[in-house]
């Protein structure tokens, strides 16, 4: 990926329905807030410059990220007026990057992955190996044509809340990616788009010169008085550069979480993923009552771990041990041949 591409990830929601005093984006998917996640996700695809557009409570993240061991900019969005009015807060770090790309995206949907970014990057510039049975350039775009944004999209069962994608052609659900159209947001939406179950996840490639035009001519919305960052795709096209959207394998990619109810449901789903894959590597875990590990955990083959354990931090299971029942580690590091059971430990050496 380009050294010079840059992130920019939307953190200001204040998530009242969490009943909580801190962030929505520090509220905790397997021990780790949602914000990490999607930072982990932008680092592994190979972005470091990242700017975080902070909200309601904002002393909260700036705390957090204070505490990374890399650096991540902030900047401040006083008052919620939308995606594209967020953005705009981040202009400085837009024009240091001008002549790249910079992806954008939310920072309360965790499971955005690394594929997606890099693919849908891939498709964005036009560049590396294309599947043909996949990926029909040649009924796209020419190759002359010029990109602007890129939008990555899923398929959802309930399309309730997202933004709806618009394609430009009628047969566009036959390729990953397609010519766009529009994206209409709910609250703007007619019952025919409606129905439309492609949905913007929320995450977008743009052309930094491409996105700082089109966010000086967005307009505020007569229904909600918001500037839509939707509303630059149209603008975009409409000065002559492609649009296109890519849509996502995971339909996961858009998951967020406004309540404890989906958060809830976010970890089911992340526990399921981290258990099956340790288990997929060789680590044996017979039952999986009570058993929850941390996405960050690595664990050893021919490892047993059994119900009742909780693994979280940066815990490093060795070859040939016997973890559980009730044990809980965080951040330890227990070596080869080693049995523990009905432990409480942290940040140990075994």
């Amino acid at each position: 990926m380009q050294s010079k591409t840059s992130a920019i990830i939307l953190a200001g929601g204040e998530g009242r329905r969490m009943k909580s005093n801190r962030p929505k984006v520090l509220a905790e998917v397997l021990f780790k807030p949602m914000l990490r996640w999607v930072i982990d996700a932008v680092r592994s695809a190979g972005i470091k410059d990242i700017c975080v557009v902070t909200g309601s409570k904002r002393e909260f993240v700036d705390e957090y990220l204070d505490s990374l061991p890399f650096k991540v900019e902030t900047v401040f969005q006083s008052e919620r007026l939308g995606t594209a009015h967020a953005v705009m807060q981040a202009m400085p770090f837009l024009e240091e990057h001008r002549g790249s790309d910079v992806l954008i995206l939310n920072g309360d949907a965790p499971f955005i992955a690394v594929e997606t970014i890099r693919d849908a990057f891939v498709m964005h510039n036009q560049i590396g190996e294309v599947d043909t049975e996949v990926f029909e350039w040649d009924n796209l775009l020419d190759s002359s044509d010029e990109r602007g944004c890129t939008v990555i999209s899923a398929d959802v069962d309930d399309p309730t809340g997202y933004g709806r994608i618009i394609h430009e052609t009628a047969d566009s659900n036959d390729y990953n990616l397609n010519m766009l159209k529009a994206i209409v947001e709910e609250k703007e939406a007619n019952d025919e788009i409606r129905k439309i179950t492609e949905v913007n996840s929320g995450a977008y490639w743009f052309e930094v010169d491409s996105l700082i035009d089109a966010l000086g001519k967005v307009e505020k919305s007569e229904k909600t008085g918001e500037y839509y960052l939707t509303d630059t795709i149209s603008i975009i096209k409409n000065s002559g550069k492609a649009v296109l959207a890519f849509k996502a394998k995971n339909a996961d990619s858009v998951l967020g979480a406004n309540d404890c109810i989906q958060l809830s449901q976010l970890n089911a789903i992340a526990r399921k993923r981290v258990l099956e894959k340790h288990m997929k590597n060789g680590v044996n875990i017979p039952c999986t009552d009570g058993v929850i590990i941390g996405k960050d955990v690595k664990i050893g083959t021919n490892t047993s771990i059994l119900p009742s354990s909780v693994l979280r931090g940066k815990t490093v299971i060795g070859d040939f041990c016997e973890i559980g029942p009730s044990a809980y580690l965080d951040s330890c590091e227990v070596s080869d041949n080693n049995y523990l059971s009905n432990v409480t430990m942290k940040n140990h050496k075994l």
